[in-house]
């Protein structure tokens, strides 16, 4: 990569003059002058990657490792930037092999979608997707296990296990930078943090760079490429939040639709725009409330009533539509019901919820003197935005992540890959990186025009800085959003729209800015307008309902196959309007039932004009009868200066990171008087990773000071996929085990689990310990090595009934083995018999896994009738295991137990056994059952 002044001759205009106005005052920054179009700085490399975030930071390092020399351009900073750094609690779709099938996931997203899918692409993150766990993994980023080290996915949908918990997922962005940081990726990617690309730059039909501008010393930036990779993300700032703030967005709010206005000048088209992203999130707080992460723990959404009343089996429009129904009839408000789990299930659900998921949940519902175990949580709607990873709405790509500009690409949020998530913008960047790497820097003239326009852009504010400010037109903005565009829709408010966006134009002309962020922040005001003009247009322009409710047309209330069978693609015409297309949808690689492609030839729409909507109806015409309408078909930097004071120690311990310091430079620092220093020093371990780090860490589990051995512990766990199992870290370990704080030894246990360095011995040990955190990990070390007997000896003798139930549910866990199982039907015979009902429930619910003997399955039709629904529940389960005979005339009659989850596991039973006729005719009786689940359970078994 090179470094040049422009070689430009076009000189730029001077400053308009404003008129004379009273002296600032010292407080109020001079605006800075703006940049000569002549005097930008010019970069140049084969492959641009703007957006540092998911999609971006993968794709800069495939395209290094194929050779390529990248640069990648962030508006804020890589370490901490884009959607994944506030953490990811899970995987929403990994596919698994023997977990799930590719074929069967495109089949749920293409259902999801009501047909409208590029299979194609969809089956690239199916299929790539299970790698790309492995390669995350490789980094250091770990997925929750089970005892035997296979992934724990999740069935949180009612079809489809692939959900995979990330238990360290609030560390993801930080794993991705260290891999930017490694020397050999250093040598290929430059990172230019605070740059912000406005648009990308084309010459001879394809790709060529970018311009842009720095956010913090307001230079002039362009860039000359062989390819370009746009990962900017989703629009999260195109509808207002009910709570009115501008950055109390679902989506991330530095996600201002940049890259959707980006290729939109640039000639890319762009496709299901009028397919809005909307989500179920907290009332009156930007967060999911997450039932994907409450779910597995027995949290669902209710009405007021108590009662389940989601039909749609995937999270989509049509989902978000039965909620939005429920939410404003009579049964509403709707909540995330948590008050009736046990404790430690609302222990461990605030533990991630509070700190993975989003740090401020926690003090949310503190300060309304909320808590999960005597309040569930109020749900409402989030604002609209546009999104291609949580609903269809992007910039149109193909399965290698290609525009239809030459070589010009999309990952991430931006492109239309339909329900994509996390994992998919890894599949999405990593391609792009690998087809874009082929290319070397354009070495033509970058072009003027294009230059020009972009420079007008950026500064035009400069020249009127006492201009509205940039957070009133955008509120005015987005509030036109909220009244026009948000669903339902009909024609005449689209059109509304539209005159209101074009009016916008001359209000975004006056803002004002005095420096380069508030420059920024009015570049995302024209991002945020391109991108509502798109949502207007596109939505004006499919005159069907479709997606429940992320496109529902109350003037064109029913889905349309036969005309609206396609896509609907935009792109910016050579005369500057938007025009359309309805583009057929492709054959499908996957069938599947309802939804059959026709092909056939594009349909050219042009132009989307607004109705009529001057007047009230026809200026002459007097009130008339109504007629109806016809239907037709943080990061180490930040941590040290939030709490660490500025000590030259430590000043040149953080020196020491952008160094690669190896272990003996740090080791001082490791053993350094200070507590604080000590604990920087095991962050700075933790980030740059020299060899000999596992042990030095285990070592640090012995520190004095317990902020030292948190931090020690929780480095381990978030390094524990990528460090050698080598004896010296074993031996560190054993030696925590014996160590006082329960935190360490807790720590240690997992640790040795994970990464196969313990014994049953070792293990067996901490049956006894103390502490019931430190217990429960040694009964998940058991199961690890199949140590029924141990398990078995300490299931009626230890104290705790969570960790009885553990040991119940650890004891259907281990592997299969004709030798244990009258030890596993021994023992769970007698935690059947437990005071406790979560333990009786917990060990019913054992036994629908380990099998359920005759004996045992005659005990299981009798606890039906148990006092506690939960004991009833897990009868059900066991009797799933048990002989037809016995088990489906109990199973029927528990079918109308007063309790839905009973009623759950007993349709869930029956499914085990419907090849006989009697639980067919009890799943069919089903099939109308009150509660929502029960239904769909009882129809997906017939």
């Amino acid at each position: 990569m090179t470094t040049r002044r422009a070689e430009d001759c076009v000189a730029t205009s001077s400053p308009r003059s404003v008129p004379e106005r009273p002296p600032v005052t010292p407080l109020v920054n001079t605006p800075p002058e703006i940049p000569a179009l002549r005097d930008a700085e010019e970069l140049t490399c084969d492959v641009l990657v703007i957006g540092g975030g998911t999609a971006g930071t993968m794709a800069a390092l495939t395209a290094a490792e194929h050779g390529a020399d990248v640069l990648l351009l962030e508006k804020a900073h890589v370490r901490h930037s884009g959607a994944l750094a506030m953490g990811m609690d899970g995987v929403n779709n990994a596919v698994i092999p023997g977990r799930a099938e590719p074929d069967d996931y495109v089949a749920e997203i293409t259902r999801a979608n009501d047909g409208i899918v590029d299979q194609s692409t969809v089956r690239q993150t199916a299929t790539r997707g299970f790698a790309m766990v492995q390669r995350l993994e490789s980094y250091g980023v770990k997925f929750e296990k089970d005892e035997h080290g296979e992934y724990a996915v999740r069935q949180v949908h009612r079809s489809g296990s692939y959900v995979l918990p990330m238990p360290e997922g609030k560390d993801v962005k930080k794993v991705l930078y260290r891999q930017l940081r490694r020397r050999e990726m250093r040598e290929r990617i430059r990172i230019e943090n605070r740059v912000m690309p406005v648009r990308v730059l084309t010459a001879e039909g394809r790709a060529v760079g970018a311009v842009g501008f720095n956010t913090r010393t307001g230079a002039f930036v362009t860039v000359r490429a062989g390819a370009v990779i746009l990962a900017t993300g989703a629009c999260g700032r195109l509808g207002l939040p009910a709570s009115g703030y501008l950055y109390g967005t679902y989506e991330n709010p530095t996600n201002a639709g940049d890259g959707y206005a980006m290729a939109y000048h640039a000639g890319a088209e762009l496709t299901g725009i009028e397919c809005f992203q909307i989500n179920p999130l907290i009332k009156d707080y930007n967060g999911p409330a997450c039932a994907y992460v409450a779910n597995p723990f027995g949290g669902y959404q209710v009405n007021r009533h108590g009662e389940r009343f989601v039909d749609s089996d995937y999270w989509s429009g049509q989902m978000m539509a039965e909620f939005a129904a429920e939410v404003a009839s009579d049964r509403g408000p709707v909540y995330l019901k948590l008050s009736h789990l046990p404790e430690e299930s609302v222990s461990a659900l605030e533990s991630i919820l509070h700190s993975t998921e989003r740090p401020t949940r926690g003090t949310f519902h503190a300060g309304r003197g909320h808590d999960y175990r005597t309040h569930d949580v109020e749900m409402h709607i989030s604002e609209i935005g546009l999104c291609g990873g949580h609903s269809a709405s992007g910039v149109r790509v193909d399965d290698h992540a290609r525009t239809t500009v030459p070589r010009l690409y999309a990952a991430g949020d931006l492109a239309c890959v339909p329900h994509n998530y996390m994992i998919g913008a890894f599949v999405f960047g990593d391609l792009a990186g690998a087809n874009a790497a082929q290319y070397t820097p354009y070495e033509g003239e970058l072009p003027h025009d294009q230059l020009r326009t972009a420079h007008e852009l950026i500064y035009r504010p400069l020249r009127n800085p006492d201009g509205p400010p940039q957070p009133q037109i955008e509120y005015k903005l987005r509030r036109f959003v909220n009244d026009y565009v948000a669903p339902p829709k009909t024609g005449a408010r689209l059109s509304l729209a539209l005159e209101a966006f074009e009016r916008m134009r001359d209000d975004i002309a006056t803002m004002g800015a005095r420096t380069p962020h508030e420059l920024m922040r009015c570049a995302e005001v024209t991002f945020i307008r391109d991108c509502a003009e798109m949502a207007a247009r596109a939505s004006l322009a499919r005159t069907e309902s479709r997606w429940g409710l992320y496109h529902e047309r109350l003037d064109h209330p029913q889905r349309d196959d036969a005309s609206w069978f396609h896509h609907l693609d935009l792109r910016k015409s050579s005369s500057g309007t938007m025009e359309f297309t309805a583009r057929p949808v492709t054959p499908y690689l996957v069938p599947v039932d309802g939804f059959t492609p026709v092909g056939g030839p594009s349909r050219h729409l042009g132009e989307v004009h607004a109705e009529q909507v001057a007047t009230a109806g026809a200026r002459e015409a007097a009130p008339g009868l109504r007629q109806e309408p016809a239907t037709t078909g943080p990061t180490l930097h930040a941590a040290a200066e939030a709490d660490v004071p500025a000590s030259p120690r430590l000043l040149d311990l953080l020196s020491l990171t952008e160094k690669d310091p190896d272990l003996a430079a740090l080791a001082p620092y490791l053993s350094d008087p200070e507590p604080t220093v000590r604990r920087t020093a095991v962050t700075v371990l933790t980030e740059t990773v020299p060899p000999g780090t596992g042990p030095a860490l285990a070592a640090a589990l012995a520190d004095p000071d317990v902020g030292v051995r948190a931090a020690a512990a929780a480095s381990l766990r978030e390094l524990v996929e990528t460090l050698p199992p080598e004896p010296a870290l074993r031996d560190g370990l054993a030696a925590a085990l014996v160590e006082a704080d329960p935190v360490v030894r807790a720590a240690a246990l997992d640790l040795l689990r994970a990464l196969r360095l313990g014994d049953v011995g070792l293990f067996a040990n901490a049956l006894s310990d103390a502490d019931i955190t430190v217990r429960i990990e040694a009964v998940r070390a058991l199961v690890s090595v199949d140590a029924v007997g141990e398990m078995a000896r300490a299931a009626t003798v230890d104290p705790s009934r969570e960790v009885r139930v553990t040991i119940a549910k650890a004891l259907a866990a281990a592997d299969p083995d004709p030798s244990t199982a009258h030890a596993v039907h021994s023992a769970l015979s007698q935690l059947v018999d437990d005071p406790d009902p979560l333990v009786r429930g917990a060990a019913y619910g054992a036994l629908g896994t380990a099998g359920c003997p005759a004996a045992l399955a005659t005990r299981a039709e009798a606890a039906l009738a148990d006092p506690a629904w939960q004991v009833r529940a897990g009868a059900a389960t066991a009797l799933s295991a048990a002989d037809p005979d016995v088990a489906v005339p109990a199973l029927a009659k528990a079918a109308a137990d007063p309790n839905a989850d009973v009623r759950k596991s007993a349709v869930l039973a029956l499914t085990r056994h419907r090849a006989t006729q009697d639980a067919r005719a009890a799943l069919t009786g089903a099939t109308t059952d009150s509660d929502a689940d029960v239904r769909a359970y009882a129809a997906r078994a017939l």
